[in-house]
């Protein structure tokens, strides 16, 4: 009996210990729940702090980014006011719209001292979440840009649809500013572009036989260049062919309106070449003349009784100034008219922007003779917002001498003859459609790309960016 009691004593106590470990056991898993409890809380809120201050970073951000869009939107509402009147410093922080938590962004421009002409810094600062407490917010970030001026001379040969360099033509980029034999000049490039993709019932360009490109032959955007370009027998350097791709971006082909002048219309620019009862002499104006005509007319006096003079072409003289004329006619009369021979000269010194509105039609040996340089000469046609899907101007235009001009006219549809004694064409030429008739040199010239703040279609652009 003695022996059964201290066995059932010390089982007992046996039970006590086990029923001590298993408490001590629940004891020590409800601390490392506990534990494990508070790290998921402290985890769950740093990760909502954490985010919290993502967003605020990211409306900050976002602020900061509308401040830029804003300041470049200003400055290209008219971009040759503000070369001489950049927008000043924000000084209060305006609000941005829609932005949860409170956001709010300011912006300073600033001109870049030269020789960066036309060059602007712009700083803008986005915050966010005013702590009225601290007086401070909890986000801020600063971005900046750097602007350039950009104008309509910068583009080299683009159509919008097809593209026709007939056999022998040489393309290539060289800068009237410079020597001829200066090294620069052979280090620039050419680039011919379409904004075209559609390759039926043709590819929108198209180079014939012995066509040699030094530079870029390029389709429209996200377009196969295998697919809408017919090459013919192109050649050029790079493994004895042209550079081949597409445009990495949509063209700037923007609206364009004629200035507000003197409106002469329905009078227009007119001569008969020499003849008996005709005065010889060419047609001269200048500044003074700038206004609005209905056209440019010139002839030649057919050959009839033999007098002195008879058969001479006439002749339009720009003589000096920097003249502007806006011809207006359209539909079935041509804005310019140019008979056998009969020109239409800028002299040194002067420059002539042409407004045309209709059509442009030259007769053999007709043409510009522009004794400048290319950026003396500009010839502007219909530029619509949005533009037209068919050509509504038909020009055919005949250069006389190597220095031709800027050509703006998306749409029209123009040929062009090089009748220069050299062979060379300098220029550009943004088109709706665009054929090179002859061989010979078609130059672009890089002195079209020194843009002036008044001309149309100009704008500021990007050219560098980065943050704080």
């Amino acid at each position: 009996m003695r022996g059964e009691g201290r066995k059932e004593v010390k089982m007992f106590k046996v039970g006590l210990k086990r029923r001590g470990s298993i408490l001590a056991l629940v004891v020590i898993c409800l601390v490392i729940l506990l534990v494990i409890g508070a790290a998921l809380l402290t985890l769950g809120w740093d990760a909502r702090i954490y985010s919290i201050r993502t967003a605020e970073d990211i409306e900050a951000r976002c602020a900061a980014d509308t401040g830029l869009t804003k300041a470049i939107a200003v400055m290209n509402v008219n971009p040759g006011y503000y070369v001489n009147n950049p927008p000043q410093q924000q000084l209060n922080f305006i609000p941005l719209q829609g932005s949860e938590p409170a956001a709010t962004f300011r912006y300073e421009v600033n001109p870049l001292p030269l020789p960066l002409k036309y060059e602007f810094l712009i700083k803008s600062t986005g915050r966010c979440n005013y702590d009225e407490a601290s007086g401070k917010y909890d986000a801020q970030r600063t971005v900046w840009c750097r602007l350039r001026l950009r104008g309509l001379g910068e583009t080299q040969f683009l159509s919008r649809y097809s593209l026709i360099l007939k056999n022998d033509t040489i393309v290539d980029a060289r800068d009237s500013r410079l020597p001829s034999d200066d090294p620069g000049q052979f280090t620039l490039t050419a680039q011919i572009a379409t904004d075209s993709i559609v390759y039926e019932p043709q590819p929108p360009i198209i180079l014939y036989n012995g066509v040699y490109v030094d530079g870029d032959v390029l389709v429209g955007y996200g377009g196969d260049p295998c697919d809408c370009i017919r090459d013919l027998g192109v050649e050029g350097p790079y493994d004895g062919k042209p550079h081949m791709g597409s445009l990495d971006e949509e063209p700037y082909l923007p609206p364009v309106t004629p200035p507000a002048l003197t409106d002469y219309q329905p009078a227009k620019l007119y001569k008969k070449g020499g003849g008996a009862t005709d005065n010889w002499d060419p047609l001269i104006i200048t500044a003074a003349d700038s206004g609005v005509y209905s056209m440019i007319d010139l002839q030649t006096q057919a050959v009839r009784t033999g007098q002195p003079g008879e058969g001479e072409p006439a002749i339009l003289i720009v003589a000096s100034g920097d003249v502007v004329l806006h011809l207006t006619n359209t539909g079935n009369k041509d804005s310019i008219s140019l008979g056998t021979g009969c020109e239409i000269r800028i002299m040194e010194g002067a420059t002539l922007n042409l407004w045309v509105d209709g059509d442009i039609s030259s007769g053999t040996g007709s043409g510009f003779n522009n004794l400048g340089t290319p950026p003396d000469l500009k010839l502007w046609g219909l530029a619509h917002d949005p533009l037209s899907e068919t050509p509504l101007q038909n020009w055919k235009l005949n250069a006389k001498n190597e220095y031709f001009g800027q050509v703006y006219a998306p749409e029209a549809s123009v040929q062009v003859n090089n009748q220069s004694k050299s062979g060379e064409l300098w220029g550009a030429f943004t088109t709706y459609d665009f054929t090179m008739m002859n061989s010979g040199k078609l130059y672009y010239d890089a002195a079209l790309s020194d843009v002036n703040p008044n001309d149309p279609g100009v704008q500021f652009v990007l050219n560098r960016w980065g943050e704080e």
